[in-house]
Formats: C-alpha cells, structure tokens, sequence
C-alpha cells in the first residue's frame, strides 16, 4: 500500500513527524511523501484550501492508495477530503487501528480491536445516513440510506455482543487475579509510550521470549510472567503500549487490558533514553495522562529510563534528572532508575523495586510460630516460594521471622500456624535467596 501523509500543527496540536512516519512504516505503508502545514483546523477540509489544492496535484501526480491524516478527521471532514481528492482518506486513529488488526492475536485482543474499530464506524455511519438524506451521496461505503440504517443496527448489535463477551474474559482474570492476591503474589505491571522496550524487559526479569520487537504496538496481548526479586515471587504483566492522545475510544476498548496497571501494585513506566529529550518528555507526560485518566498515579511508581546502552553515561543521567524533576513537579514521588534491557543491566531496577515493593501497606515482617515440628518444612516451603524468611529459629515451637503480603496469612493459618504483625523495618538483613528453586522466575 502506498500512502501521501498530510500533517497539520498548530498550537493545540504538536504531532512528531518521526512518529507519524514510524506509525505509517508499522502498518506496512510505503510513504511517497508527508505534506506539513501550519495553521488553526479548518472545518471543512481539516487543511486549508491552498494546501489542499496542493494535495490534490500530488494525488493525481502519485497515484496513492490512501491519503493518511496525522490529525484526527471529523465525519464530515473525512467525507469532504474523499469528495475532492477521490481516494481513501484515513486518518491517524484508524491507521493505529490498522496496526492493532495486524498485531492482534489472541481471541481477546481481536475483540477489543474490533470494538474499537466499531466504535470508531458509528459516527462516520451517522454521517453518510445525514447526508444521503440531503441526497449528497449514497449511503456509506456505496449502500444506499436503508441498508447504512441496517448496518448501523448490526454494529451497534455486534458491539453489545463483544461487551458480553470482555465482560466474561474480565470475570475470569477477576477469578485469577484475587487467587494470586490470596497465595501473596506481588503484582507488578509494564507501562509506558509504545516501542520504550516493554516487552524486552519482560523478557529480561522473567527469563522469557515473548515477541519483542523494534516497531510500534508489538504487544496488544495481555502477557504475564513470574520472577524473583529477593526470594519473593512476583508477576509482572506487560501491558499495550500508550500513544499521544490516545483517544477514549481505545482506551474502553481495552480497558480489561490497561486493568492490569488498575490492579498492580507497583506500576514500571518506562521511557526510551536513547530518544532526544524532548521526544523523552513529550512521551512520559502523554504517559501520566493516560495513567491519570487510570486512575492510577497514587500507586509506587519505578520510571525505568530503558536503552542506556544507546547513549552515553553523562547523557542518561542526566534525562535521569530531568525526569526527577519532572515527576517531583507533578508531586509523584516515583524511584528513577537506568537499565538495559537489551543487555540486563536491571541492578537499579531491582533495587528500586525491593523498596517499593516493602513500601506497599499489605507487605510487611511477621512472625509465624509452627507447633508441630512435622509442619515446619511446608510453612517453610510456603515462605520462601513467595514471602521472604529473616531467621528461623527451631525449639519446642519454631519461630520463624519473614516478610510476607497480608493475603498470605489466611493460607498459613489453614496449615495451623500463628502469625503475628512485627512492627520491624526492612534492613536486608537475613535475606534467603532459595537458589535450589530450579523455578527460574
């Protein structure tokens, strides 16, 4: 497919052009030509009226597939532009959503794109009904004005039926999600602008190969995995990546997977330091957005600065300031740390991790008392798959000291231990790294 791309800025809209360009490359586009304008939306035609008949002369002179907006189209703008340049006309949202069908494999990713695609239908179907009743054109995508009304219906149908059908996939990762809670698991989750190396650091904390790949939109499947982080276990989820504006359509469409940053305990952002910092700060503030919008910035945040191997020890600490700054500014309080995925150079990120995760209130040192001696190897067991043991001290009763989630005391309990709450913090001191586990993760 070979595309003519057409960007508008303004003061309210600052596009990248690098990111348009990279966005058009990810959905398999061959880019002819990206035509740039300065100047306030126009209401017809988006562009104005001499960039426009500029446009037509490249169209007819290139003969591209499609025409592809970096600003969003309105239904009627959409409908103007196809009426002057006779060719297809998209724009940014719908080229996303291009990607997402290419990337999607999972029943549930494919589902949640085709929600939003739907979502994205309605309004231009609305449109082509208003205008067939002026007698402006027939229908929508060349039907006549009863069978847009009939398709109309049937979107709004499917897109009920795919609601049920998240809904039923939501109660299921409900179920899972509450079991690991019970069992103590720290929950963790991946988030962040897309192509930072989410998945790459996924690979790299859990010992994995999920796909990771240098594109945009690699992950739109909902990925979790188990690791160890000082003899506990935790897991980690990594999540679709986020983009600028990313528009509500998108976000209720894969609001079962985004979820997963709702849930977690510590949310991971990571950002791609090799990138100008302006790009960098563009793309972590477009990332608090959307985790506002979540709902989500109360929770321990690491900001990972990824990709330190691709740039220099002065220059990434230095965007390891800046972002501090940043963040302090918008009153976070998050741990910034630098790493490599690529190379596994995670060290700061363990360590910013151990102290979030003994930040969190349902984590905290106890001590378990075991009265019978034949019960001491399963509590120990327990322990040291999932909490942390301090000491363990062995008499007519064993007492052992651990760190350990609140959610597993009810299990401890079953097994006939006591557990009592030490008002102890956390030194370090003790740590057991259970290295005969051939777990892995």
């Amino acid at each position: 497919m070979r595309a003519v791309g057409v960007i508008r800025k303004s003061k309210r809209e600052r596009i990248s052009r690098e990111e348009f360009e990279e966005l058009l490359r990810s959905a398999g586009y061959e880019v002819l030509v990206i035509l740039e304008q300065s100047r306030e939306e126009h209401p017809r035609y988006n562009i104005g009226k001499g960039k426009l008949e500029e446009l037509k002369e490249l169209v007819e002179k290139l003969k591209p597939d499609r025409v592809v907006f970096a600003n969003r189209l309105t239904p009627g703008q959409a409908y103007n532009l196809w009426k002057e340049l006779k060719v297809e006309v998209i724009d940014r949202w719908q080229l996303v959503l291009e990607i997402f069908e290419k990337r999607a494999h999972s029943r549930e990713a494919k589902l949640q794109v085709e929600l939003a695609s739907l979502q994205y239908e309605v309004p231009l179907v609305k449109e082509a009904i208003r205008r067939a009743k002026l007698g402006d054109r027939a229908g929508f995508k060349g039907m006549g004005e009863y069978q847009t009304r009939q398709y109309l219906k049937h979107i709004r149908y499917r897109m009920g039926r795919i609601r049920k059908e998240l809904e039923k996939v939501k109660a299921e990762r409900e179920v899972r999600r509450k079991r690991r809670e019970e069992v103590g698991f720290v929950l963790l989750a991946l988030a962040g602008y897309t192509n930072a190396g989410k998945s790459t650091l996924l690979n790299a904390l859990a010992k994995e190969n999920v796909e990771a790949r240098n594109q945009m939109f690699t992950t739109l499947d909902t990925t979790t995995r188990r690791f160890k982080l000082s003899g506990k276990k935790v897991l980690v989820t990594d999540t679709v990546g986020f983009i600028d504006g990313l528009p509500p359509f998108i976000v209720e469409a894969f609001h079962s997977t985004l979820e997963e940053i709702v849930r977690a305990d510590v949310i991971i952002l990571v950002l791609d330091s090799s990138e100008p910092w302006g790009e960098i700060r563009r793309k972590f503030l477009a990332s608090l957005n959307v985790l506002r919008e979540l709902k989500t910035l109360d929770r321990p945040m690491v900001i990972a600065l990824n990709k330190i191997d691709l740039t220099s020890q002065e220059d990434a600490e230095e965007k390891a300031r800046r972002i501090r700054e940043l963040a302090e500014e918008r009153g976070l309080s998050p741990w910034v740390v630098s790493i490599s995925a690529k190379l596994g150079r995670l060290d700061e990120l363990y360590q910013a991790l151990e102290s979030a995760v003994l930040s969190l209130p349902k984590y905290g040192a106890f001590e378990i008392t075991v009265e019978s001696p034949g019960d001491v190897p399963r509590v120990l067991s327990l322990l040291r798959s999932i909490g942390e043991v301090l000491s363990v001290e062995y008499g007519e009763r064993t007492r052992i000291k651990a760190y350990l989630q609140t959610g597993m005391i009810k299990e401890l309990t079953r097994m006939g231990a006591g557990v009592r709450r030490l008002d102890q913090p956390h030194k370090g001191e003790g740590l057991e790294d259970d290295e005969g586990d051939d777990d892995g993760r």
